[in-house]
C-alpha cells in the first residue's frame, strides 16, 4: 500500500509541473506555423511521433539528466542560459515569419520526408519540451531520488506516468490543432500566433535571465 501511495503521489506532481511548461495549446499553434502545408493525416502522424519523442526525452532527462550534466561539467544555470537563448531565437524567427499564402495542396513525398526530419528538432525540442521542461524534469528527478532504491524506482515510475499523461494532451492538441484553426479566421490565427511567438521570446529571455542570475551568485 505504501508503494502504491508513493507512485500515486508523484503522478499528479509530474503532470501539474510539466503541463504548464509544455503549454500544449500554445505549442500546437507553433507546430502549425512550422508545418503549414502538411495535410491532416501527416499532422496526426507527426503529433504521435512528437508525443512519443517527448515522453522518452523527458524520461531520459529524469533518469540520467543530472548524471550527464555532472559528467560534462555543465551546471543548471548554463542549461537555462543556452536553452533560453534557443527558445528566444525560435520565437523571434516565428514572430518575423511572413504570413502563409494559404497553399493547401497535398505535400509530395520529399516534402513529407523533410517534415519528418524536423520531428525531434525543433518540434520535440525546444518547441514541445524546451529548456524549461528540462529544468523541471531535473528538479522532479532530484525530488524523486530517495535513499531506498525501491522507493526511488517507484517515485520515478510515478514521474513517468505523469509525463505520459501530459504527452497524451500534447498529442490531441497537435493532432487536431488544424481542425480548431479552421474555425478561426486567418487574421485571428496569425494574430494569436504572433502573440504566442512574442511570449516565447519573453519566456526564453526570462529563462536566460534566471540562469544569468544564478551564475552571478556563484561569483559574488
Amino acid at each position: 500500500m505504501k508503494e502504491l501511495s508513493l507512485v500515486l503521489k508523484f503522478i499528479p506532481l509530474a503532470f501539474t509541473a510539466l503541463l504548464p511548461v509544455i503549454n500544449p495549446i500554445g505549442s500546437a499553434l507553433l507546430f502549425l506555423a512550422l508545418v503549414p502545408e502538411s495535410d491532416h493525416r501527416t499532422k496526426k502522424l507527426m503529433a504521435r511521433r512528437i508525443a512519443w519523442n517527448t515522453i522518452w526525452f523527458l524520461a531520459i532527462v529524469q533518469i540520467t539528466g543530472s548524471y550527464v550534466l555532472r559528467f560534462f561539467g555543465i551546471s543548471l544555470p548554463v542549461v537555462q542560459v543556452a536553452g533560453g537563448l534557443v527558445l528566444a531565437t525560435m520565437g523571434w524567427v516565428l514572430l518575423n515569419k511572413p504570413d502563409p499564402e494559404g497553399n493547401t495542396s497535398t505535400p509530395n513525398r520529399a516534402f513529407t520526408e523533410a517534415l519528418r526530419e524536423r520531428i525531434f528538432y525543433p518540434l520535440t525540442f525546444p518547441i514541445t519540451a524546451g529548456p524549461g521542461c528540462i529544468v523541471v524534469s531535473l528538479t522532479l528527478s532530484a525530488h524523486a531520488s530517495m535513499p531506498s532504491l525501491l522507493d526511488s524506482a517507484l517515485a520515478h515510475l510515478g514521474l513517468f506516468i505523469g509525463t505520459v499523461l501530459a504527452c497524451v494532451i500534447v498529442y490531441f492538441s497537435y493532432a487536431y490543432a488544424d481542425r480548431i484553426e479552421l474555425k478561426l479566421s486567418p487574421s485571428i490565427t496569425q494574430g494569436v500566433l504572433r502573440v504566442i511567438s512574442f511570449i516565447l521570446v519573453c519566456i526564453g529571455g526570462e529563462i536566460m535571465w534566471t540562469g544569468i542570475q544564478n551564475l552571478l551568485k556563484t561569483i559574488s
